[in-house]
């Protein structure tokens, strides 16, 4: 493929991207810690090629039937759900502190997990 303009190079990576991988993230509100890890996990998937959607809930919201649409789910604390999730759990707490040391791992992790679900 010749990129002519980078305008054409946007829209050729935006064409041939991966198929959509979608989280969720839960806090007790579903709106502050878990909106932060939204919008971090989006735009570090996005400079890494990925397409990946976050959604944003309250944990008192989660449930097995949700946790079925999503290919993984972004824990910020430690919850114990009453069934087992059939999905990939990522601790993404540490993302909170804005701390690269401590958030670079847990972008590998989402990454290891979004790179089995495009290969599907």
């Amino acid at each position: 493929m010749r990129i002519l303009s980078k305008n054409r190079k946007i829209f050729w990576e935006v064409f041939i991207m991966a198929k959509e991988v979608k989280l969720l993230a839960a806090c007790g509100a579903g709106v502050n810690s878990s909106h932060q890890i939204k919008d971090a996990v989006e735009e570090e998937m996005k400079k890494r090629g990925h397409n990946v959607h976050v959604d944003a809930v309250m944990i008192k919201d989660v449930n097995e039937d949700m946790l079925n649409h999503y290919d993984a789910y972004l824990t910020i604390a430690k919850t114990d759900l009453a069934f087992q999730p059939k999905i990939p759990l990522i601790e993404a707490g540490p993302i909170l502190y804005r701390i690269p040391a401590m958030a670079q791992p847990v972008y590998d992790k989402v990454e290891e997990v979004v790179k089995k679900v495009e290969n599907e």
